[in-house]
């Protein structure tokens, strides 16, 4: 049994999703990051950076609890664990490996800073606004070329491209519409369609924050001086 920390973000729904692909049990442990509870104490026991996603695998490698902070790494622990949406070949395996880097140190932060100045930010700063829009769209490019002459970024299904996936759903937030990337259109709705990736995508949708900007306190936690304390 896995347990999740979780909370309906992008990062957060490549763990459920994968979950789902792999059809493992998990226990869902809610991390409401509006009201702050990543900067629980026991919470940051397991994960020190104080984000989720986390897990607890209570049936570690040896038979014994481990457990694991930054979705990346999360994804390679399961699919190890499962022997799936991991090559096994040399090349393919560091083909998938490299395009996951790609996700975690390119596609989701850029898109991220895109969410926080065009959405966010108490004040519009243009210069911010166009850096990170156009960011985006540079990588937009960079999937869709790479989902041209092949289904997936690796060929077959893998998790670089469960990923990649939860930060193209709110598109709209980075300024960019699907229609000007119709590779990665056609990638986006392919496994948009699957049924795991719908079941993973469904896990705390009660919770899903309305459109717009988050009130005050959670503006506070989630952006403001509390982020920057001592801990």
């Amino acid at each position: 049994m896995i347990d999740l920390y979780f909370w309906p973000t992008p990062n957060g729904y490549k763990i459920s999703i994968m979950l789902e692909e792999i059809g493992m049990a998990y226990n869902v442990i809610p991390v409401n990051i509006g009201k702050g509870d990543q900067f629980d104490p026991e919470f940051l026991k397991l994960s020190p950076n104080n984000r989720m996603p986390a897990i607890v695998d209570r049936e570690g490698p040896d038979g014994k609890p481990l457990s694991i902070f930054e979705s990346g790494a999360i994804l390679l622990y399961l699919a190890e664990k499962s022997g799936q949406f991991l090559p096994h070949d040399v090349r393919g395996r560091f083909n998938t490996i490299q395009w996951l880097m790609w996700q975690m140190g390119g596609l989701g932060p850029m898109l991220g800073q895109a969410h926080h100045f065009r959405r966010y930010a108490p004040e519009k700063l243009e210069y911010a606004i166009d850096r990170y829009t156009n960011e985006a769209r540079r990588l937009y490019n960079v999937l869709n070329k790479a989902v041209s002459e092949t289904p997936f970024l690796c060929g077959e299904y893998s998790i670089a491209d469960i990923a990649a996936f939860p930060w193209i759903i709110p598109h709209n937030w980075q300024g960019q519409a699907l229609e000007d990337f119709p590779h990665l259109k056609r990638w986006f709705e392919t496994i948009r369609a699957r049924p795991a990736v719908e079941r993973g995508l469904a896990v705390l949708k009660e919770e899903l924050r309305p459109p717009g900007p988050p009130n005050k306190e959670s503006w506070e936690i989630l952006f403001g001086r509390k982020q920057y304390e001592k801990r």
